[in-house]
């Protein structure tokens, strides 16, 4: 029998998330946050992830271009109340979840393999037209 922690999250909570994750979009889409760190800055919401209670929502983010991502961070977090309000008006929960930001590495990670991949030293190891060698 597998642990929890190794199945993944539920139906439930993938749903939940991207309920979370649409909700917000359309909130900053629109424009109706107010915050002048946020002005001009197009953000991106990657992911969501809830926890098994749904209590909790990790929100992963990521400012078009990759550039000011600390003060879009700083201004979500300072709107946490009033976009916990929309999402708990919006998604009918037994709780509202509380909203935790955070910037998504995704793509520095995904940046940084591709680099490595296109190393010389890598891309010869991984050249399908390369015979193996004898050892």
């Amino acid at each position: 029998m597998k642990s929890h922690a190794t199945r993944g999250p539920s139906q439930r909570q993938l749903r939940v998330g991207e309920e979370i994750r649409h909700t917000l979009a359309v909130i900053l889409e629109r424009g109706e946050l107010r915050d002048p760190d946020l002005q001009g800055t197009p953000i991106t919401i990657t992911e969501v992830r809830a926890t098994p209670d749904l209590r909790h929502a990790h929100i992963y983010i990521m400012p078009l271009g990759g550039e000011g991502y600390e003060k879009a961070l700083t201004a979500l977090n300072r709107a946490k109340a009033f976009l916990r309000h929309q999402v708990a008006r919006t998604i009918h929960l037994k709780y509202a979840p509380d909203l935790h930001f955070h910037i998504d590495e995704t793509f520095d990670e995904a940046s940084h393999i591709n680099t490595l991949l296109r190393d010389p030293h890598v891309a010869q190891d991984i050249d399908p037209r390369k015979p193996a060698e004898d050892e």
